[in-house]
């Protein structure tokens, strides 16, 4: 599958779009559970994943997952209290994670309560617990990311390094609405997955998602671009008002 480009599938609307994901969400822990016995999964936080989240503590969706197989992880996290209104982690354990039969062992969180740059190294040191050899961390069965109007991913900003071989960074989100630490993982985890999924909605990312997918390839400013998976599936996942201008 590397080299391919992404397949980008548009809904009518953000609820459509939800039932989709929901649904994708469910073939993916299905194969991944038949084919490796376990169903690794890197959550995001942001506004767009919260009704699928809801779903999946929701009938029929609930009922068909083996939910003691899945592992679930962050894409980044903001440094903030686990129980900030804010935390991603806090976001998905009060919409579906307390109301599935997961063990809390399989929930890894990014332990915000230590200084950046060393729940940065720990959460390294969990994905390295968890890595899929020879690979230093998890190859994942399903990525979920968002998009910024600026063209972030997780906590990928606009002129942060392009280079690095790290599986996570501490980094310093730029701007005064989102200003303050964060935990990210990197492209190399990213573009090691079975599955990447954008969910994006909201006609004022419609130019940034037409740039991102159509435009002239500028990974410095675009972070979303450094998104492609090596031997994965890459997913877009657009409402028609994301979608209006491609």
């Amino acid at each position: 599958m590397a080299g391919l480009g992404p397949d980008v599938r548009v809904f009518q609307d953000p609820e459509v779009l939800s039932h989709a994901a929901a649904a994708l969400f469910v073939e993916t822990a299905n194969q991944a559970i038949t084919q490796r016995g376990q169903y690794l999964v890197a959550l995001s936080g942001g506004k767009t994943p919260e009704r699928l989240y809801a779903l999946l503590a929701q009938s029929p969706y609930r009922e068909l997952i083996d939910w003691p197989k899945l592992r679930a992880f962050w894409g980044d996290e903001r440094c903030v209290p686990a129980e900030d209104l804010n935390s991603n982690y806090r976001q998905a354990r009060d919409l579906f994670l307390s109301h599935v039969p997961v063990p809390p062992e399989n929930v890894r969180r990014v332990r915000t309560e230590l200084e950046p740059g060393l729940a940065a190294e720990d959460y390294a040191l969990a994905l390295r617990k968890n890595a899929s050899p020879p690979l230093q961390w998890p190859r994942f069965d399903l990525v979920l990311l968002g998009l910024g109007e600026d063209g972030h991913t997780a906590s990928l900003f606009p002129h942060s390094p392009l280079e690095t071989m790290k599986p996570t960074l501490a980094v310093m989100a730029p701007g005064q609405d989102r200003s303050g630490w964060r935990v990210t993982m990197t492209p190399p985890v990213f573009n090691s997955a079975h599955r990447v999924v954008f969910l994006v909605q909201g006609v004022g990312k419609s130019k940034i998602v037409a740039s991102i997918l159509y435009g002239e390839p500028n990974p410095e400013l675009w972070p979303a671009q450094r998104i492609r998976p090596e031997d994965g599936e890459l997913i877009w996942m657009l409402d028609t008002g994301a979608a209006a201008n491609t």
